[in-house]
C-alpha cells in the first residue's frame, strides 16, 4: 500500500508547470517564436560572470576532495560566517555564522523551518496571493493553513482579516515581500503593524507566533524601492533565503535558513532546523555552490533587464486598459482580469498563445500572473497579443 498522498502529489502537477508544458508542445507546433510563454518564473537573465569566474577558480585552486566533499550537517563554517558578515555590512545587522543553517534553495528552507516548529493541529497564516507551495509544505507537518484574503487595491495586508485570523493555534505566519505573484513590496509601515499585532497576540496566548520571512526576491526592487528586514522589527522572525533569483542560479538549489539570538528559544529552534533538515534528507547543502554563494553574495544578475521589461509591459497594459498594481520588485507582474472568473480569461488568452497563470492558484481570483522573467524581445512582441486578448473583450 503506497502513501495515496504522495501519489496524489505525484501525479497532480501544479497549474504553473502544466501550462509551462503546454508552452513546450505548442512551440513543437507553431514555432518556439509564436508561443508567448509567461507562465514559470525561471530566471532569463544570466548568472553575473563572478559566478562562473569564481567556480572556476575554486576547481582549479581548490583541493577537490575537499571541495566535492561533505560540509558540516549546517553548512562549512567559514562559508556562514560570510554571509553573515554580509547580511551585516547590508543589513546594520550583527549575526554570526551559527545563526545560518545552509539549504538546498528556498523550498529547502521553508520546508525545514515548518517542519522544525509545527506539530500536526498548529495553524500558519499565510496572506493571499501566495505561492501555491506553501500549503503542500504546511499541511505536510500536519498543521493547518490559514488563508487571509488579499488587500485587492493595494496588496499590501489585510489587517483586520489577519487579526480575525490568528488563534491561539497559531503556531507562525509567512509573508513573502517582494510577493510572488504580484511583485508588491510591503511598506515599512505594514511590517511595523504587523510586528506590533503579533506581539500583542503572543502577550494574549503565551507563547510565541514565529514570522517566516521567505525572500528569495529581496535584491530584485525598481525606483529604490526599501525592502525592511524583518529581523529588526520583530524578534521571533526566521529569514528564508534562496540566490535562485539574484544570482539567476534556480537549478543549483543553494539557500539558507536564519535564526537570529534574539528569537524566542533561538538555540532550540535552530536545533529544530537542523533536525528537520536531518529528518527531510536536506543535510549538507551542495559544497561547490556553498563556496560560490559565499563569494557572491553582493552580486546580482543584471536587474536593468527586468526593469525594462517591467516597463514595457506595464506602458502596455495602461494604454490597453487593463489595471495592474505597479510591481516594487520581483520580476511578475499580476493584472486584473477583464472578467471576474481568472481561469476563463486565462484560457482566452491561452487559446493566442499567450500563456499566463490564473491568480486564483495563488489564492486571488481575479488576475493573473504575467512572469516577465524573459528575452525583451518577447515582451515587445507580446503586446500586439495582449492587445488582441483586450479587444476580444470591448467587442
Amino acid at each position: 500500500m503506497l502513501n495515496e498522498k504522495m501519489v496524489g502529489l505525484g501525479t497532480a502537477r501544479s497549474v504553473i508547470r502544466e501550462l509551462f508544458e503546454y508552452g513546450n508542445q505548442r512551440a513543437a507546433v507553431v514555432g518556439r517564436e509564436n508561443v508567448f510563454d509567461f507562465s514559470l518564473g525561471n530566471p532569463s537573465v544570466p548568472a553575473p560572470a563572478s559566478v562562473n569566474e569564481t567556480i572556476v577558480d575554486l576547481v582549479q585552486t581548490s583541493d577537490p576532495v575537499l571541495l566535492h566533499g561533505y560540509t558540516s550537517a549546517p553548512g562549512a563554517q567559514d562559508v556562514r560566517d560570510a554571509i553573515a558578515a554580509s547580511i551585516n555590512r547590508r543589513q546594520g545587522t550583527s549575526f554570526s555564522g551559527k545563526n545560518l543553517y545552509m539549504t538546498c534553495g528556498a523550498a529547502a528552507s521553508l520546508t525545514c523551518s515548518l517542519n522544525g516548529l509545527c506539530l500536526p493541529g498548529d495553524e500558519v497564516i499565510v496572506i493571499a496571493p501566495y505561492f501555491p507551495e506553501y500549503q503542500v509544505f504546511i499541511e505536510h507537518t500536519g498543521a493547518k493553513m490559514v488563508l487571509v484574503p488579499a488587500d485587492t487595491e493595494a496588496f499590501q495586508i489585510d489587517f483586520a482579516a489577519l487579526e480575525e485570523r490568528i488563534t491561539d493555534k497559531t503556531k507562525c505566519l509567512i509573508v513573502n515581500s517582494p510577493n510572488n505573484p504580484c511583485g508588491v513590496v510591503y511598506s515599512e509601515e505594514t511590517i511595523q503593524t504587523l510586528a506590533q499585532l503579533l506581539r500583542t497576540k503572543e502577550q494574549a496566548y503565551g507563547h510565541p507566533i514565529y514570522l517566516i520571512s521567505d525572500e528569495p526576491y529581496r535584491e530584485i526592487v525598481f525606483d529604490g524601492a526599501f525592502v525592511p528586514y524583518l529581523t529588526k522589527y520583530y524578534d521571533d522572525t526566521l529569514v528564508c533565503y534562496s540566490y535562485s533569483k539574484s544570482l539567476s542560479l534556480p537549478g543549483e538549489r543553494i539557500g539558507y535558513v536564519l535564526v537570529p539570538d534574539e528569537c524566542a528559544d533561538a538555540e532550540l529552534v535552530f536545533a529544530a532546523v537542523a533536525g528537520a533538515g536531518r529528518a527531510l534528507g536536506y543535510v549538507c547543502a551542495p559544497s561547490l555552490l556553498q563556496r560560490v554563494a559565499a563569494r557572491c553574495c553582493e552580486d546580482t544578475s543584471d536587474l536593468s533587464v527586468y526593469a525594462e521589461n517591467r516597463r514595457l509591459l506595464l506602458d502596455g497594459f495602461r494604454e490597453m486598459g487593463i489595471d495592474c498594481v505597479t510591481p516594487g520588485g520581483t520580476f511578475y507582474a499580476f493584472p486584473k482580469t477583464l472578467e471576474p472568473d481568472d481561469v476563463a480569461f486565462a484560457e482566452k488568452a491561452k487559446s493566442l498563445d499567450l500563456l499566463v497563470v490564473p491568480g486564483s492558484g495563488f489564492g486571488c481570483p481575479g488576475f493573473v500572473r504575467v512572469a516577465y522573467c524573459v528575452p525583451t524581445e518577447q515582451i515587445r512582441r507580446s503586446l500586439p497579443v495582449f492587445r488582441k486578448l483586450a479587444d476580444l473583450y470591448r467587442k
